[in-house]
């Protein structure tokens, strides 16, 4: 399959096209291995056939789009869109590695990305969907790469008091930085906790049928078998929190990162790692024909 860059002249502006892409891309395995589990619970829902042609939203580093490559071969195919050059381009060598042949990768941003090989069968996303500015825009532009009765599935996360790792996470931050609460329904990671407004976004995007199931459950943070001090460093060096801090200084940053220490410690399971409750929702739909 034809691999496809458009380039991030257009995506200058985001952060997902710079910083935060380079960010994932070099704390690879300590994300994927914090969110697998979610990840794999969206596959196994999605259960990908044989023959079908899917698209791959938000897709990061390609691990779930080279799962997804695996399910639909010998004669489907998958194309992973990611707003980041960085994720984008290392993503094409990770399948080339894996010898898979049958996917493709665009730089490009999901709300406006336009396919000459579209429509596709189905649409994949897990947590890739809700950065998105303009969201009721978004949604009706992938409903336009989508045949007929297309099916849609999304992990999104679920409400932040329901996410402790991120809720306890930054109960510690905020004794040294203030920052303020998500604001519902903006764009960031927790943008579809409310069921109401994410279904409200795919009816106006021209998706009907929408299930959802919740998915509750243990998340490593910083990956499977990170120490305490692994977690700390992978949160520090990964997320937002850690430019926060830095800024405060280097007495700060040390402060904070002892109360991280201890925190984490108290959710460490030995072989396991630093296991911290998450909760999101795991969605279907299907394009309205």
């Amino acid at each position: 399959m034809t691999e496809i860059n458009n380039g991030p002249e257009a995506l200058k502006g985001e952060d997902w096209a710079g910083e935060m892409g380079a960010k994932w891309l070099a704390n690879l395995a300590c994300f994927e291995g914090m969110i697998a589990p979610i990840g794999e619970a969206l596959l196994k829902q999605a259960d990908f056939k044989p023959g079908e042609r899917v698209l791959d939203i938000g897709c990061g580093g390609g691990g779930t789009t080279i799962a997804i490559a695996k399910a639909v071969a010998p004669s489907g195919e998958v194309v992973g869109i990611d707003i980041s050059p960085d994720l984008t381009t290392a993503s094409m060598r990770r399948a080339k590695d894996a010898g898979v042949t049958n996917i493709g990768f665009i730089c490009a941003d999901g709300a406006t990305v336009q396919l000459d090989d579209a429509p596709f069968d189905r649409l994949f996303s897990r947590f890739g969907s809700m950065f998105f500015p303009e969201p009721h825009k978004a949604f009706a532009n992938l409903h336009s790469l989508l045949r007929p009765g297309a099916r849609i599935d999304l992990a999104v996360w679920g409400p932040p008091r329901d996410n402790l790792w991120m809720m306890e996470m930054m109960g510690v931050v905020r004794r040294y930085v203030d920052i303020p609460p998500a604001v519902p329904r903006a764009p960031g990671p927790f943008a579809f906790e409310d069921l109401g407004y994410l279904n409200e976004i795919l009816a106006s995007g021209g998706f009907s049928e929408a299930s959802v199931v919740a998915y509750n459950g243990l998340q490593p943070i910083g990956g499977v078998n990170a120490t305490p001090h692994d977690a700390v460093s992978f949160v520090l060096s990964s997320m937002a929190v850690g430019r926060a801090l830095e800024e405060q200084g280097a007495d700060v940053r040390a402060a904070a990162e002892t109360d991280l220490v201890e925190l984490f410690q108290r959710h460490y399971v030995a072989g396991q790692g630093v296991m911290m409750q998450g909760k999101a929702w795991l969605v279907s739909a299907a394009a309205e024909r």
